[in-house]
């Protein structure tokens, strides 16, 4: 049994200051302009062997600024409900205190959550050698819509695109594009669906074709301290301790996490309190009933430092290593944890 009230609970002070105004993920340390060497195209080039494996390291085209809010947008059809900042452009309303899921509203999250899933899917089923990140934005896109319900992304902070697709050394916020998958790459898929006024939110990293088999450990730690992470969540836990669970096992498999990134409370908000966060860390709060966040790891063969592309949203890693997530949206309960992507 749920939660019945509806209530909210006031984050401690050392949360309140929280990093993401404008775009809820980014961190502080990102290095802003990747280093000239790398500046070459990111859809050309043939599978490198290197100290992290053998796959095609994604680049930039450019150094130069990229304003992605002047890019083109998929239609949207006027029936369909939309978010305020779908016609805007702006970003979440970031409030100090921490929503509770009401009894009543728990079905429609998890609707929006299963929907996630099940476009997620759709989207797994496209990570073939040969099909463009664009194709697989435009089948999710047109999916999302037939559903009834509004691609989250799309024009959140002016992100243009639908989904997010990030591939090997892209840590996150990859925007899909004209390369075409290769044999050998693995890709992120990041979904979020609003329906019904609530976001369902989730990824996860897909193998294309014949990857390495330290490609294949990459994504199989990765998955796993998402399984762990979740398995400790409760009513009474500290949020701190997801971040302790995540890297006992990444750094057993030899990974580091990368601390771009967080999770986030999750619900009318696309993003809202609490901050997730997948590293060590001493943040306060103890999770309770009736609160929805994601949790979604990021591990990386290498450092776990990124570079943010001229786009303002790639972030790649800093030294080339390949990077995998997964992401999973859940409940805490009165007697323990709902996954509500799964």
């Amino acid at each position: 049994m749920l939660l019945l009230q509806k209530t909210k609970c006031v984050l401690p002070k050392s949360q309140q200051q929280c990093f993401f105004l404008f775009k809820s993920f980014h961190s502080a340390n990102i290095l802003k302009t990747p280093p000239r060497a790398r500046s070459q195209a990111h859809n050309v080039g043939t599978h490198a062997s290197n100290r992290w494996g053998s796959f095609q390291r994604i680049m930039p085209v450019s150094l130069q600024a990229i304003n992605v809010r002047t890019m083109p947008r998929r239609p949207i059809p006027d029936r369909l409900a939309r978010p305020y900042y779908a016609g805007d452009g702006s970003s979440s309303k970031w409030e100090p205190t921490l929503p509770i899921v009401t009894l009543d509203e728990i079905p429609s999250l998890r609707q929006a959550g299963q929907l996630a899933r099940e476009i997620l899917e759709l989207g797994a089923k496209m990570c073939l050698p040969g099909v463009t990140t664009d194709e697989i934005d435009a089948v999710i896109h047109e999916n999302i819509i037939a559903k009834g319900a509004y691609p989250s992304p799309l024009n959140y902070s002016g992100f243009p695109k639908s989904v997010c697709t990030s591939v090997n050394n892209v840590i996150a916020h990859g925007i899909p594009d004209d390369r075409a998958l290769q044999d050998g790459d693995i890709i992120n898929i990041d979904v979020t669906v609003y329906l019904n006024g609530y976001h369902g939110d989730t990824s996860a990293t897909f193998l294309v074709g014949n990857v390495d088999s330290r490609g294949h450990e990459l994504v199989k730690y990765t998955k796993e301290c998402l399984q762990k992470a979740i398995a400790i969540c409760g009513p009474g836990v500290p949020f701190s301790e997801i971040g302790e669970v995540i890297c006992n096992h990444a750094e057993s498999g030899g990974y580091s996490v990368s601390e771009e990134l967080s999770g986030h409370g999750i619900g009318r908000e696309f993003h809202s309190l609490p901050l997730i966060y997948h590293h060590r860390n001493h943040e306060e709060g103890i999770m309770e009933p009736g609160m929805a966040f994601t949790i979604e790891p990021v591990l990386c063969q290498g450092s776990p430092m990124g570079v943010m592309w001229p786009d303002n949203w790639t972030i790649s890693t800093v030294d080339g290593g390949r990077s995998a997530q997964f992401e999973h949206m859940v409940l805490i309960t009165n007697n323990g944890v709902e996954v509500l992507t799964d």
